[in-house]
């Protein structure tokens, strides 16, 4: 198919020749009529060719829109054909005639292919393109009567079927305008130029088509008007829209984002000039002809369409309560939850000695999944993995993932059912997974611990910590039955820490590495400044320009492994190290903020503080001793709050943050909704970011539901007067999509990884030489 270029730069010389033959009027007679018949004719059939091109050239739902698209052109053309016949060879005119018939094939089918092309929607919002263009087209077509048809049609000495024929043109060209109208507003950038042609077209079209309607009522029309220009002009650019969306399969999102308030308030605006118009004019006008009845379908559909856009609501609204307490990835309930229920288990075994038991798993080297076979495949296993764990309880027990590759099963009702659903667990993965052709045999480590009627005193936090004792026990002996908990167990905690290792990627002997080395060599690097900070940069979506760092530490080892914070910190918490870890992260992010301000770059740096220190009731006044002694203001320094631990000491954390806040420190919640109940956090907490989890990003493009929460929850965000921070965008199509929802801010890898306080310096110069250049550039 010739590229869009191509295809514009004909149909402009072909335009422009005809445009200068008919306004020159340089023939007349059955000169003039035979040479705009034959170019009307042309340039339908042209349209229809390529429009006809595209659908066979795609698939889906661009490719129904467009055959529909095909079909109503392909009316228009035929429609034309008649014509030429009747003018050219039978010399007379009759109307209305077959050719009419054809013509009117074409907003039909342009309508239902308008209400095809893919819009990332769903049935529901195509349901309300309709309802806008019925309300839009019905208040015009009102409008009209009013001022202009009704006066010619009850004027009498009209035909009325002609006159009936010759409205129709314009009512259906009004609705086929609105729709294209109101999809382009609600379109993705992939498919929006192609669509822009396509309004504009049919804008021509509409154009002329009144125009016609106009001077056939006064019997005033002839072939080789000046009318005749609009309609080839409609035509041609059609053709150029379906190459242009024929070359756009494959391109990369546009950047550009359009308001979303301007699809909200589109059908309103015609509907208010209706009224106004209807107002102005004698009541017996109003009861002439159509208008009662068309005034009475437009009080329907406004009324449909805010019952569409109420029940829209109000499925957003709970889907992102579902989200907030379900995994987005396997639709297992979260942390929150199983916390939650795990409570009322406690205290009803403390009131009757029901046994409730706690059956936690991982998967054994799943880290290698991920690493060989990339993170699709790795989040397909889990979502394999959820649903066998899911037949594996029993009613009324509660599946629920921890995170990672972390999953509970909490279990009521008696000592042996805890002991069935976790030896149904280890059975359940006998059977290996089928991944991306890969048949893949994973083995999980089980640990299950059950509090029974006959120890009095025992918390929902003992009876999980002693879960996970049992688990990383059968981690470390490669058990591949359950290890429930004993207390005689030996060397648990060197168990855990082992683990940890295991799942960081260091070099290990067939013995491991003892955790008491590990813990060494932990406290040799806090002690002596060997652990780093590397900086995720953070780009304003709306400009791609770097606006902050989040700060990200890093322990270099010394076989050449760097292990990230989910490799160690558990170790730093038991160990009552978080402390000092603190404080360096604190004091290394501000001393490289400080460097980049000396450099004149102001970028604002942001430090993770984990849930421990959060209730430490000395970390403002540290934070402000530390911004005093480099001189730096507090915008300096963001402090984020992570989602996966939980907070102990919510009251103690309420003050610490609003102290924080008082001191002109912003907060932001990480990794929003991977954890625990976030929702609660915007209303328990001083907040003023939001930053989406990647696992909610992650699904957007190919899973309506998923795109829906995150558009909700930016639209939420946004409410709150918070600014909405996007992690894990990985590439383009994602980037324009957050952007297209109003996020604010981004990072992940399409825009940069991780790097050195030093590169993070000479990226921030390259920027402005870059736009130094922009500038200067005529």
């Amino acid at each position: 198919m010739p590229r869009t270029r191509h295809v514009a730069a004909v149909g402009s010389v072909f335009f422009l020749a005809f445009a200068v033959w008919v306004l020159g009027d340089w023939s007349h007679g059955l000169v003039r009529l035979g040479v705009s018949d034959v170019t009307l004719l042309v340039a339908a059939a042209a349209a229809t060719v390529f429009a006809a091109l595209v659908a066979r050239g795609t698939r889906g739902r661009l490719r129904l829109g467009w055959l529909w698209i095909t079909v109503g052109l392909l009316g228009w053309t035929v429609g034309q054909a008649i014509a030429c016949y009747y003018e050219l060879v039978l010399e007379r005119t009759p109307f209305p005639s077959p050719a009419d018939a054809a013509y009117l094939i074409f907003p039909i089918g342009a309508c239902i292919g308008l209400l095809l092309m893919p819009t990332e929607r769903t049935g529901r919002f195509r349901g309300r393109v309709f309802l806008d263009g019925l309300i839009v087209a019905g208040s015009l077509f009102l409008a009209s009567w009013v001022t202009v048809l009704g006066p010619i049609y009850t004027g009498g000495g009209t035909d009325r079927l002609a006159f009936f024929v010759s409205l129709t043109y314009p009512a259906s060209d009004l609705v086929t305008l609105t729709l294209a109208a109101v999809v382009l507003v609600r379109s993705d950038a992939e498919h929006r130029v192609a669509l822009t042609l396509v309004t504009v077209g049919v804008a021509c079209i509409a154009l002329s088509d009144s125009v016609w309607t106009y001077l056939t009522v006064l019997n005033e029309y002839e072939s080789g008007d000046v009318i005749d220009i609009g309609w080839v002009a409609g035509l041609l650019l059609i053709a150029v829209a379906a190459a242009a969306s024929r070359q756009s399969i494959g391109d990369d999102p546009d950047a550009a984002e359009l308001p979303g308030w301007a699809s909200v308030w589109l059908p309103y605006a015609p509907l208010l000039l209706a009224g106004i118009v209807m107002g102005a004019n004698p009541p017996t006008l109003l009861r002439s002809g159509p208008v009662e009845t068309i005034g009475a379908l437009l009080v329907i559909a406004v009324l449909a369409r805010q019952f569409l856009a109420v029940s829209e609501n109000r499925t957003l609204l709970a889907t992102v309560a579902e989200q907030a307490l379900h995994d987005p990835l396997t639709g297992l309930a979260n942390r929150a939850v199983f916390n939650e229920r795990l409570d009322s288990a406690m205290a009803v075994r403390d009131r009757d000695g029901t046994s409730v038991g706690v059956v936690t798993l991982d998967l054994n080297d799943f880290k290698l999944v991920n690493d060989h076979l990339g993170h699709p495949v790795g989040d397909d296993l889990l979502i394999g993995v959820a649903n066998r764990l899911g037949h594996c309880a029993r009613d009324g027990d509660t599946v629920a993932r921890l995170g990672g590759d972390e999953f509970s099963i909490l279990v009521c009702g008696g000592v042996d059912a805890s002991y069935l659903v976790a030896h149904r667990v280890v059975d359940a993965f006998e059977r290996p997974f089928v991944l991306a052709g890969h048949e893949l045999l994973v083995r999980p480590s089980v640990g299950l611990a059950v509090a029974d009627g006959e120890e009095a005193v025992l918390s929902s936090e003992e009876l999980v910590r002693r879960a996970d004792t049992a688990m990383y026990t059968a981690k470390r002996s490669r058990s591949r039955n359950v290890q429930s908990y004993d207390p005689e167990l030996k060397l648990a905690d060197e168990a855990v820490d082992a683990q940890l290792l295991n799942e960081s990627a260091m070099a290990r002997d067939s013995d491991g590495v003892l955790a008491i080395q590990l813990l060494g060599d932990l406290r040799h690097a806090i002690a002596n400044g060997d652990l780093t900070l590397v900086y995720q940069p953070k780009f304003e979506l709306s400009t791609e320009r770097i606006v902050g760092a989040e700060a990200l530490l890093r322990w270099p080892r010394p076989d050449g492994h760097v292990l990230t914070p989910d490799d160690f910190l558990p170790l730093v918490r038991r160990h009552a190290m978080m402390g000092p870890v603190t404080d360096f992260v604190i004091n290394r992010a501000l001393d490289d903020a400080l460097v980049w301000q000396r450099a004149s770059f102001d970028v604002p740096v942001a430090v993770n503080l984990f849930a421990p220190s959060l209730a430490n009731l000395g970390i403002p006044a540290k934070i402000d001793h530390a911004l005093t002694e480099r001189g730096l203001a507090p915008a300096s320094i963001t402090v984020e709050i992570t989602e996966d631990m939980f907070l102990d000491h919510l009251e103690r954390t309420r003050s610490v943050l609003e102290e924080l806040r008082r001191n002109g420190i912003r907060i932001a919640i990480d990794d929003f909704g991977s954890g625990y109940s976030a929702l609660s956090y915007l209303r328990e907490l001083p907040i003023d970011e939001v930053k989406l989890d990647r696992a909610f990003i992650e699904p957007i493009l190919a899973d309506e539901r998923a795109a829906a929460v995150v558009e909700a929850v930016v639209g939420l965000a946004h409410v709150l007067g918070l600014v909405i921070v996007v992690e894990g965008v990985e590439d383009a199509e994602t980037a324009a999509k957050v952007r297209e929802y109003g996020s604010d801010i981004g990072q992940g890898f399409y825009f940069s990884r991780p790097v050195t306080a030093a590169q993070l310096l000479e990226l921030l110069r390259r920027q402005t030489r870059a736009s130094t250049r922009s500038r200067s550039t005529p």
